[in-house]
């Protein structure tokens, strides 16, 4: 195969080129941060390099060393080779990678190559790509900004969807940002999030960022500093649809979309069981905030909703409780929120309006 065993050593290149990454750490090392092209086929699983990493502590890297080669091996070793052959036929541009660029890529790249494969290894590893995402994120995001605002319903992640300058902040954490921002993407780790983030500006590479106004959190994930410091001092354009149009787009999003979403990932009884789960999760999720009573009153609306829903009405049954939600909870709270950044206001408009100024 057409490779070299010299180190792989542009990072950003690496990043901003979607290169497939076969990543030995251990599972539990991915999950808590990897990159969005890594294949996690790790050369310990966790036990074992838990079993490498006491050995290590008590009788030194070359007994570790012994120890590591001992619990793979055999039947073990060949099934974890066969895989790796079998990836880097599939992505012959396929790199090498673990912790720091030190034993586990080293032995993985000897082994492949006693197998004739020869597969390049990052330099540094995975804290080297780490590292470089988090340096991208510091300098791309001291471009110029444009912040998108608005009252829930009015488009504002759609339209920095449609832009070519547009970072889906809420897309890349697998949230919409509220108390019903779940999605049937789970979340990632905060560091693959900022991962992410940082390659999706390294790819857009634009003058100017469009980004939605956010708080600090989107669901579990929460922003950089340096991006939350530079959203504080940047512009805001802010959409201002009806309020009959921002139902028909929460309509859509929440019930209609989130309703077919559910059935297809459980099928019709777990599925539903899911959205109503999702619904109620979301109302619970802000009970305090709306008072017990209320809460329990919108509650009793959403039930209603539901079983309508469920003898074939349509979609727009769940107004009954979503209409009270945005005029008493959702709008004077982003409103209050708004009225603190007042002075970074440049422009105000319909959705319509807002992407003609954007496009100028």
């Amino acid at each position: 195969m057409p490779h070299t065993t010299r180190p792989a050593v542009n990072f950003r290149q690496i990043l901003a080129g979607n290169t497939p990454i076969i990543d030995v750490r251990a599972p539990i090392e991915f999950q808590q941060g990897a990159m969005p092209t890594g294949i996690n086929l790790p050369l310990m699983n966790d036990d074992e390099r838990a079993a490498v990493g006491t050995c290590y502590k008590r009788h030194g890297a070359d007994a570790a060393l012994k120890l590591g080669h001992a619990l793979v091996a055999g039947e073990k070793r060949q099934q974890r080779l066969d895989t790796w052959v079998d990836v880097i036929r599939r992505h012959p541009d396929a790199l090498l990678c673990c912790a720091r660029g030190g034993q586990r890529s080293h032995i993985t790249q000897h082994w492949l190559r006693e197998a004739g494969v020869d597969v390049p290894l990052i330099a540094g590893g995975y804290k080297s790509l780490r590292q470089t995402a988090i340096t991208v994120t510091a300098d791309y995001v001291e471009r110029p900004m444009v912040l998108i605002g608005g009252c829930t319903g009015n488009g504002k992640t759609q339209l920095v969807q449609a832009l070519a300058s547009g970072i889906d902040l809420e897309g890349l954490a697998h949230h919409r940002g509220s108390s019903f921002g779940r999605t049937l993407q789970p979340q990632l780790s905060q560091a693959s999030f900022e991962n992410e983030l940082a390659i999706a500006l390294l790819q857009k590479d634009a003058a100017r960022w469009v980004i939605e106004d956010e708080g600090h959190m989107i669901g579990a994930n929460h922003l950089p500093e340096c991006l939350r410091n530079r959203m504080a001092q940047s512009s805001i354009a802010v959409v201002e649809d009806p309020f009959e149009v921002r139902l028909e787009r929460l309509r859509e999003e929440y019930f209609t979309r989130m309703h077919h979403d559910f059935l297809q990932a459980f099928g019709e009884e777990q599925g539903w069981q899911e959205y109503s789960d999702y619904l109620h999760q979301g109302l619970f999720a802000i009970r305090r905030r709306l008072g017990l009573q209320r809460f329990a009153e919108l509650t009793a609306s959403l039930d209603e909703a539901l079983l309508q829903q469920q003898r074939g009405a349509s979609t727009e049954v769940h107004f009954s409780w979503l209409k009270p939600l945005l005029v008493e909870y959702y709008d004077p709270m982003y409103r209050y929120q708004l009225s603190k950044k007042a002075g970074m206001i440049v422009f105000r408009g319909s959705f319509e309006d807002v992407a003609a100024w954007l496009a100028v």
